[in-house]
């Protein structure tokens, strides 16, 4: 494996948390609009680091946790692996049966707060000491940025959560009520303006894959997509765009392989590596392939058979759109025709399930090289996580053009996403023409749901837009108004002793 050098550092840094044990490792100089040589590694390089290693925890975005809150809500994913396997989280997460004694909320919650904790910790020490030098501010947009997408999926996730943005001494410090969703997003706005001004435009390979303008900005549009203020949210997609750092040229077959990895439309991607020593460690590596991997025996046992896709995303695909088949990995059950399913492209597999998975199809963006298996582990801990791609900006500024009534904009952008969807083939795919901005809002959505399709937001997507009660109703889900915010964790409003108050209707 290449260009995981970051993962290595943040190994060392997680393991031991001592400035001087990574003093040598950190010795390398950013490069971007800044220049590498006014740009020294900053103090606070080893709290900067494990908050990377947080991020690419289990609970916050490689395990079953985040795939609950943000993937098997929407219509288009499921839980997947067997009817017994997880049953409660499936009735919890598919079927909007939601109980506020769930452990995953309890683990979810707890995650996104020791990031906050871990950012409050380092800016508060930033401050306190006066660290004005390049290298301690960009640390600390660094930790601005970490606490801005904590906070971002607290308040998407519950709403109207504690707003801690200070050092805590002791546990009862944090033992606070409720902020409004506005104050939460005004120190989101706050922390990412900041990292915005802080943050290099990129990094030289020592660092790919730690944060930039670009990541800060483009999560910036993000939030700003889902309170729908279309401004700012064009403001910001706009600015990625025409900074010209990303572009659309590597193809869509290719992003999410390996070879695929940190790709010229890469803007957020965490790095996840093995060697022949740690094949399988979740110190420099994660879950999120082995949660996703197909669920089968033997050479197939590839990992859970977790977050599915399901036969209404398979139908949502305009016929000859080449991204159906890099986003469904199809598979046979023990015991069927393998030439009831065509072979999966680039690798030629036809892999075999338990004959008891309850899945149509398993998730081909966290499919992985299997010569890649046969060198470290059928886990796939090396697979790298995608948080941010530039398909997503453009296609944020798209919408946000057609909603301010700049259909020609909207149009543009919405063609940039398609063309390099249909590449060589000119008989798939056609460009979309209407000026209406109705036919055109529909237009955009549906390009979201299938260029977008199993990775973070499809669920945010449908509650922002006002149709996730029609549109998960008609897939046979039982979704009502109160299910877009989940119920607070049971522990934590008892562990508070009634300073928390429970979300509406639960």
């Amino acid at each position: 494996m290449n260009l995981k050098n970051i993962a290595y550092i943040l190994a060392a840094c997680t393991i031991s948390l001592t400035q001087v044990g990574c003093s040598d490792l950190l010795n390398q100089r950013p490069q971007g609009e800044l220049l590498a040589e006014d740009l020294p590694a900053g103090t606070h390089e080893t709290e900067v680091f494990a908050m990377y290693s947080a991020l690419r925890g289990y609970q916050l975005t490689s395990g079953n946790t985040p795939m609950c809150i943000h993937f098997f809500r929407s219509e288009d994913a499921e839980k997947g692996s067997t009817a017994s396997d997880g049953a409660a989280i499936g009735k919890m997460f598919d079927d909007f049966e939601y109980s506020a004694t769930n452990s995953v909320l309890s683990g979810y919650w707890t995650a996104n707060y020791s990031l906050i904790h871990k950012a409050n910790d380092l800016i508060f020490d930033i401050e306190q000491a006066g660290k004005t030098s390049q290298g301690d501010l960009v640390n600390k947009a660094e930790a601005k940025f970490f606490r801005a997408f904590a906070y971002f999926n607290l308040v998407r996730a519950f709403g109207e959560v504690p707003l801690i943005d200070f050092k805590i001494y002791n546990e009862g410090e944090a033992n606070i009520a409720k902020a409004t969703t506005t104050k939460i997003y005004e120190l989101i706005d706050k922390d990412l303006e900041e990292a915005e001004q802080n943050l290099p435009r990129t990094w030289n390979s020592q660092y790919i894959g730690r944060l930039t303008w670009g990541a800060a900005r483009s999560l910036h549009a993000r939030t700003y997509m889902m309170r729908n203020d279309w401004s700012n949210m064009y403001a910001a997609a706009n600015e990625v765009i025409q900074s010209g750092i990303y572009n659309l040229d590597t193809p869509f077959d290719q992003i999410f392989r390996e070879t695929g990895e940190n790709s010229s439309e890469s803007v957020f991607e965490l790095q996840c590596t093995s060697t022949e020593s740690l094949p399988e460690s979740n110190e420099i590596g994660s879950q999120f392939a082995q949660v996703q991997g197909v669920r089968g025996a033997g050479e197939w046992n590839l990992g859970w058979g977790w977050h599915t896709p399901t036969q209404l995303l398979a139908n949502a695909f305009e016929p000859g759109d080449p991204r159906k088949d890099e986003t469904l990995l199809y598979f046979i059950k023990t015991g069927e025709d393998p030439n009831s399913i065509p072979a999966n492209k680039p690798y030629g597999e036809k892999p075999i399930a338990n004959a008891d998975v309850t899945a149509k199809y398993f998730n081909k963006k966290a499919y992985t090289n299997p010569e890649l298996r046969k060198r470290y582990t059928k886990g796939g801990s090396w697979f790298n996580i995608r948080l941010i791609r530039y398909a997503d900006v453009v296609l944020m500024a798209a919408e946000a053009a057609n909603e301010l009534n700049n259909t020609a904009a909207a149009k543009q952008y919405l063609e940039m996403v398609r063309s390099r969807a249909r590449g060589a083939n000119r008989n798939v795919l056609p460009e979309v023409t209407t000026s209406n901005q109705s036919e055109l809002r529909q237009a955009i959505r549906h390009e979201r749901r299938v260029e977008l399709a199993m990775e973070f937001d499809r669920f945010y997507d449908l509650v922002r837009w006002g149709i996730a009660k029609s549109v998960l109703n008609a897939a046979g889900k039982n979704y009502q108004d109160k299910n877009a915010l989940l119920p607070l964790p049971q522990v934590e409003i008892d562990r508070s002793n009634g300073v928390l108050v429970q979300n509406p209707n639960y």
